[in-house]
């Protein structure tokens, strides 16, 4: 009888699906970054998680789940996302930064140390997403231009008054 020599207790673990979850247990990054994609585009279009869930054979719970991360999105079922929310795969994976990106589960595999968690991206806060869909709920492009302008006025206004730490300069 052919036997294979038998793996070290090492390689078992490597082996052992950790269903893509960190050592600490929490959702990996990358899954967390690609649910918030998923919320962003389904918040944008106006979309409840009940409709999208309708649209793929989900419950809201279900999308619920993928949008926080809790739940990994397999490979076909992005493919319906994408179909969905009429945008590319690639789209869940864009403004990914690296420190979510080195953290995926072949590095986390390879022991990769968990970083210190990065300040949540601001595409993924629901200030941005009811800023960005009241903007475009102005008719008028010129306000919305002005609107536009002004933004980044103060914007680069705030920048140049903020000092080496970070903190804003006192007015003299």
């Amino acid at each position: 009888m052919n036997s294979l020599p038998h793996a070290s207790s090492v390689d078992e673990s490597a082996r052992r699906s950790s269903r893509g979850r960190m050592p600490s247990g929490k959702p990996n990054p990358v899954d967390v970054h690609v649910g918030s994609r998923v919320r962003l585009r389904r918040t944008l279009l106006g979309l409840s998680q009940e409709k999208l869930g309708e649209a793929i054979g989900l419950t809201f719970q279900q999308v619920q789940k993928y949008e926080r991360g809790a739940n990994r999105i397999g490979a076909s079922r992005l493919w319906d996302l994408s179909r969905v929310l009429d945008v590319p795969v690639s789209f869940f994976f864009e403004e990914m930064d690296d420190s979510v990106a080195s953290r995926s589960p072949r590095n986390v595999m390879r022991g990769a140390e968990e970083e210190a968690e990065a300040e949540a991206d601001p595409m993924t806060k629901r200030e941005t997403l009811e800023l960005v869909r009241s903007y475009y709920r102005i008719i008028d492009p010129s306000i919305r231009k002005r609107i536009y302008d002004l933004t980044k006025t103060l914007a680069q206004s705030a920048a140049g008054n903020e000092g080496r730490d970070g903190e804003p300069e006192p007015e003299q």
